[in-house]
């Protein structure tokens, strides 16, 4: 059948390809702000796609993608961050003592060194303009988080910490684990958006690696069969009290269903929650 002038679906990935090659940006891509990070997953997280996040307790998920939420969003990418462990202060007073360099607990005592200060007065109105919107998880879960971002004209990365605030009941069970990882998957193709999501990771025997595997994750294998980018966040410090590594981290590319995995080395600076790229540092 003839088309006419209508130009294909084909031809315009083609010119998209196109113009990457010549230098622009990938228009369904959205950079994490963590070069060797988005090197590895080929310019950053894609746009329609759906990307968890798992590790220990206490390893530093909610830090990772608050920070990751708050390069995004410097980029001027609109961002929703949803927290489910932490009202928007706590969530606010986290993202001043990343930016600002500060502990939270000098943040709260107003024990900040004159140095200290300044720095966080500074990324204060640095990020005036800059911040994700930041809310609560919303009681009614996926649907509700639905329902909230249709209001915003566009939408490139929702981030929910964490999985376990979306289920109904009080004992999650994996059946609802699974639920909630298929309606994200959903709320990504819908949206366009890249959706990054922590998800608490079952409690395993001792073993001789530590490092999170695609098979930790449970909920019924939904992880392992739905998410398009699988990640993992390991600290040796955590399982090895040698001095020097405290805060080295890997992130782990477990399943990157567009593309190859591997890892990153990160460092977290847990006094400030802030994580950076060992091999591309913050100045």
């Amino acid at each position: 059948m003839t088309r006419g002038t209508d130009i294909s679906p084909l031809s315009l990935l083609l010119g998209r390809v196109d113009a990457v090659a010549d230098g622009a940006t990938p228009t369904d891509t959205v950079p994490t702000g963590f070069p060797s990070l988005d090197k590895l997953l080929g310019g950053g997280l894609r746009r329609g796609d759906l990307v968890v996040l798992g590790g220990d307790v206490g390893s530093g998920k909610s830090a990772f993608t608050l920070a990751v939420a708050l390069r995004v969003s410097q980029q001027k990418r609109s961002t929703v961050f949803y927290s489910g462990e932490m009202n928007v202060e706590r969530v606010l007073e986290r993202v001043l003592a990343i930016e600002g360099r500060a502990r939270v607990d000098d943040l709260r005592r107003g024990t900040l060194d004159e140095a200290t200060r300044a720095g966080v007065g500074a990324a204060a109105i640095r990020l005036r303009d800059e911040l994700p919107v930041i809310e609560r998880v919303p009681a009614g879960g996926v649907p509700a988080i639905a329902e909230e971002i249709s209001s915003l004209r566009t939408v490139e990365l929702v981030v929910v910490d964490g999985l376990d605030a979306l289920l109904p009941g009080l004992r999650e069970t994996e059946e609802e684990e699974g639920a909630a990882v298929r309606a994200l998957k959903r709320l990504a193709l819908d949206t366009r958006a890249a959706v990054l999501v922590t998800a608490p990771l079952p409690h395993f025997e001792p073993r001789e690696d530590p490092r999170p595997t695609v098979d930790d994750f449970g909920a019924r294998g939904a992880v392992k069969e739905r998410a398009d980018v699988v990640l993992g966040l390991f600290r040796e410090g955590m399982y090895d009290g040698a001095r020097g590594i405290e805060g080295a981290t890997e992130l782990l590319v477990r399943k990157n269903r567009n593309g190859g995995t591997g890892y990153v080395d990160l460092y977290f600076y847990e006094q400030w929650m802030r994580f950076e790229d060992m091999l591309d540092p913050d100045r």
